[in-house]
């Protein structure tokens, strides 16, 4: 973890340097390492702003508060950091526990698919999907981070099931069923 300081309008202070590092220690176990913080720490008049900028693979959270006190501050604005952290890490642990649920295939037997001759076109796979309520925009993302060709999901405002699927031409088109 590689701290930067600044200090604006107050001395910096090595008991200060340590409370800030001491704090952003909880902050280590949320996030894989190597992670870069910038802690920018200044007096305007009366009001005591601390502000922390955290970049990190993938990650890349500020937050900022001011308070009476600097120590007070620091304490508020590394709690806002540590809520969009774990909120961060929810997402991503949602996002692969719903790839792996909707893309569960069944082959059909062998011998189901074998026994139809006469070179018709024939059903030789079944995909059980869990449809997920997401808007167009959510859906498009969740295509443009996986592999596949599309996503099917319940849309937000309609409640109507939706196809959202990748063309040839690199665009996106879309299915949408009535009730």
């Amino acid at each position: 973890m590689q701290v930067t300081f600044t200090f604006r309008n107050v001395e910096a202070g090595d008991w200060l340097k340590d409370y800030v590092n001491k704090k952003l220690a909880k902050l280590e176990r949320y996030i894989d390492k190597p992670m870069e913080i910038q802690v920018i720490l200044a007096v305007e008049k009366f009001r005591n702003v601390a502000e922390i900028k955290l970049l990190a693979k993938g990650v890349n959270l500020t937050g900022k508060d001011e308070a009476k006190e600097l120590t007070l501050a620091v304490d508020k604005v590394i709690d806002k950091i540590e809520r969009q952290v774990k909120k961060h890490k929810e997402k991503v642990r949602s996002h692969k526990d719903a790839i792996t649920r909707e893309e569960s295939v069944e082959p059909l037997a062998s011998g189901d698919a074998d026994s139809i001759e006469g070179g018709q076109p024939r059903l030789v796979e079944i995909r059980k999907v869990v449809l997920n309520p997401m808007s167009v925009d959510d859906a498009v993302m969740e295509i443009e981070e996986s592999k596949s060709r599309f996503v099917i999901y319940r849309d937000i405002s309609s409640e109507n099931v939706s196809v959202i699927y990748r063309r040839d031409d690199g665009n996106y088109g879309m299915i949408e069923a009535s009730n």
